[in-house]
């Protein structure tokens, strides 16, 4: 099997290609990165002189370069990782969400259609689902209902994906998974940022009150559950991926800072951000049922495993950290 995975690069999308490279020995891989500020090829080194593995340099925009490798590379499948995913970035700067996320799935949509492709993967996230009272669980009919620029061109890219089922018959499938964490993860979202931070001994930003609950799945379980996806699950449909675990953010941080050794007052509470969903919760029992998956890594044992990675690699933390990093940082965190 000839593999496609864009933004290879990136904290799931490099797990998941070093996954399949692992469990499919007859597997090839072809990395098709824009090698944005989330993009690291570091995080492909154990990988990256494996003559299964090809890496290509570009954008999901660019159409005439895609055409260029479904022509030359004939991939079988693509695994649609691609895009700018973080909140905050798309509240300061709505229009490179809807240029990559929109436009960029639009482009692969059209490429994999010209040339024929076996399946297409597109990896999407919960937010699409909007903030959920409890005891609610999204399944996979519940209404769309987004919040931020991100999450709307997310929901807009799997929509515009699914429609390609239906009028193209493409083998399109959608995954919808929640919030995951684990190592080589960009320190920008949740608990990356606050390992770092705490092992730093500087100050952790707590939006508003804290008490925003998030459902947490170790990013291996998750590439687990979309390698199953590839082999066995049903086109045209779509598939949420939970972690069965959710927690407010405050316990997690609390949790993060006992990992860690450090003081709770390092917690330093900042004004939240404009449109914070409160909580999120989907419900996996479709993907369950039609596979078998189920996540094997407990909140415990994963944030364990994720703080220890982070301890242990202070270069990667030291070189991801710098320059872009460090201005995002003080615009987003230093003024609330």
């Amino acid at each position: 099997m000839r593999v496609l995975v864009t933004g290879a690069a990136g904290f799931i999308g490099s797990c998941f290609v070093r996954l399949l490279l692992a469990e499919q020995p007859s597997s090839e891989v072809l990395n098709f990165d824009k090698l944005t500020y989330a993009g690291n090829l570091e995080n492909l080194s154990s990988i990256s002189l494996d003559p299964r593995y090809r890496f290509v340099h570009g954008d999901i925009c660019d159409g005439e370069l895609v055409d260029r490798v479904f022509t030359e590379w004939k991939p079988d499948v693509v695994v649609h990782f691609a895009a700018e995913s973080h909140v905050d970035r798309s509240i300061f700067s709505p229009l490179p969400v809807v240029e990559t996320n929109v436009r960029g799935t639009f482009t692969l949509l059209e490429a994999a259609r010209a040339h024929r492709l076996s399946r297409f993967l597109h990896v999407s996230t919960d937010e699409v689902y909007g903030s959920l009272d409890p005891p609610l669980e999204a399944d996979e009919a519940f209404p769309l209902q987004p919040s931020s620029p991100y999450s709307a061109s997310k929901a807009a890219s799997d929509l515009l994906a699914l429609s390609y089922v239906k009028t193209y018959r493409l083998p399109v499938i959608v995954t919808r998974a929640s919030n995951n964490y684990g190592p080589y993860q960009f320190p920008e979202k949740l608990i990356p940022l606050m390992i770092s931070n705490a092992l730093e001994d500087v100050p952790l930003p707590v939006y508003g009150d804290g008490m925003q609950v998030r459902d947490w799945l170790f990013v291996e379980d998750h590439c687990r559950a979309i390698l199953t996806l590839v082999e066995h699950g049903r086109e045209g449909e779509t598939y949420n991926i939970g972690g069965n675990r959710s927690l407010p953010n405050l316990e997690v941080v609390r949790k993060i800072l006992e990992a860690t050794g450090r003081p709770e007052n390092l917690i330093r509470y900042v004004t939240d951000r404009p449109g914070h969903d409160r909580r999120y919760a989907l419900s996996s029992e479709k993907l369950i049922r039609e596979t078998g998956w189920q996540p094997l890594i407990s909140f415990e044992d994963g944030l364990a495993q994720t703080v220890e990675w982070y301890r242990s690699n202070p270069e990667w933390v030291n070189h991801v950290k710098s320059g872009e990093y460090r201005t995002y940082y003080a615009l987003n965190y230093e003024n609330r």
